[in-house]
């Protein structure tokens, strides 16, 4: 059910909520599970009025709040494993694509179960083109989801791929800065306290060396961290990514990890003594995100280097204190290689694309709707289709655009 307007909210939250001036009061919070957060849910993401859909979000999370869901930063764990204190483990970076608020419950649902605590919910920069989400959206959806599933304590919601575009940066420097800072403040004030700043797209490898081969990635990136610093809201120390290896090119190696990391730390440090810096480094090990579609619409092996993934987790801790090495694209890997990460002790894995094969693919994705989906993508997207790439590739590549094309 869509509201009309705020009165109906209201009206339909007497006897489960009521205001004490500004303060939220439950009187029956499983009344409210059951009888109108789906439709606070609803609200929250599609209704076309600002208003309704602003209480909407509003109601969720004052209502998480007081039931003990608070969005948080995974700084303060970060810091921990990268002194030593904490290991063996490797937590997960969920990428919400489609059917976020089905996906995020079913997420709580089996961090309940399993009693996990440490795993994030994220959407990148491009994620949010395409399927039409924005962060003040998403986190009301997650939190919805916590509070229909019972879960309570810290959430961690993060902003993937905060990516400077390298044609649009050559362009013009300071629009496509511009363009990101204020992805920035909407992802903070959206509960985005924790954010993957991705300018390792302007790594220019035609440089004589690794120093200037980084340059670029570690001046943008001290920058875009700098107004991540000025923004975070007291209290809160928003944990935040770089990144030396765009994913799908080349392997990182040792030298771009030092030459970035000493760089971006001693630039960090003149231009805002005492500014926490990173509290993790996403590196290229031989993935690419979405894998490899093969021409039956499979997915192609990965040779992926865990020794360089070993090896760069472990100089970002003991020489860093970072958390360790992050791991993208990692969805479509076998699963018989999963345990090797912790052991490895990466600090990071992003998860995307298989959950939204898993969607796609399911026996209850009704055919019919399916099939219609897949006609409007080979209509609208046709010029992306590339010379000598069958449907099913096409299909494999496009596919992620049918969750924005067909939200309701």
């Amino acid at each position: 059910m869509l509201f009309n307007n705020q009165k109906e909210i209201n009206q339909s939250l007497q006897g489960i909520v009521n205001w004490d001036n500004d303060d939220l009061i439950i009187n029956d919070a499983d009344k409210l599970r059951t009888d109108i957060l789906d439709q606070l849910v609803l609200n929250a993401a599609i209704n076309s009025s600002p208003e309704v859909k602003g209480l909407s979000r509003y109601i969720l999370k004052s209502v998480a709040l007081e039931l003990g869901i608070v969005t948080s930063s995974i700084q303060g764990l970060y810091e921990a494993r990268g002194r030593g204190e904490i290991k063996g483990f490797t937590v997960p970076a969920l990428n919400i694509r489609g059917l976020p608020y089905e996906l995020c419950r079913a997420i709580f649902r089996t961090a309940i179960k399993t009693q996990a605590g440490a795993f994030i919910f994220e959407l990148a920069k491009s994620e949010m083109g395409y399927t039409f989400q924005k962060p003040q959206e998403l986190s009301a959806i997650i939190l919805g989801a916590a509070i229909k599933e019972g879960y309570k304590g810290p959430v961690f919601i993060q902003g993937d791929h905060f990516q400077v575009n390298a044609k649009n940066y050559a362009k013009d420097k300071d629009k496509e800065i511009a363009g990101l800072k204020t992805l920035i403040e909407d992802g903070i004030a959206g509960g985005f306290y924790n954010i993957d700043i991705d300018t390792s797209t302007l790594v220019d490898l035609s440089k004589s060396t690794v120093v200037e081969q980084q340059r670029a990635n570690f001046e943008v990136g001290v920058e875009l961290t700098k107004y991540v610093r000025e923004l975070e809201p007291a209290g809160i120390t928003i944990s935040v990514g770089g990144e030396i290896g765009e994913v799908g090119k080349e392997n990182s190696n040792e030298q771009e990890l030092r030459a970035y990391l000493d760089n971006f730390n001693e630039l960090l440090e003149k231009e805002k003594s005492g500014a926490t810096g990173i509290s993790k480094i996403s590196i290229q090990t031989g993935t690419s995100h979405g894998g490899v579609p093969l021409p039956d619409g499979t997915v192609a092996e990965v040779n992926l280097d865990f020794d360089t993934l070993e090896n760069l987790s472990r100089i970002s801790r003991e020489s860093y204190g970072l958390a360790g090495a992050v791991q993208h694209g990692a969805s479509t890997l076998p699963s018989d290689l999963f345990h090797k990460f912790p052991e490895l002790e990466t600090a990071e894995i992003h998860l995307a694309t298989d959950f939204q094969n898993m969607t796609y693919g399911s026996s209850l994705f009704p055919n019919d709707f399916k099939e219609k989906i897949y006609t409007h993508l080979r209509s609208k997207f046709a010029a992306e289709k590339k010379d000598g790439e069958t449907d099913e590739q096409f299909i494999y590549k496009t596919r992620k655009k049918g969750f924005g094309e067909f939200k309701s």
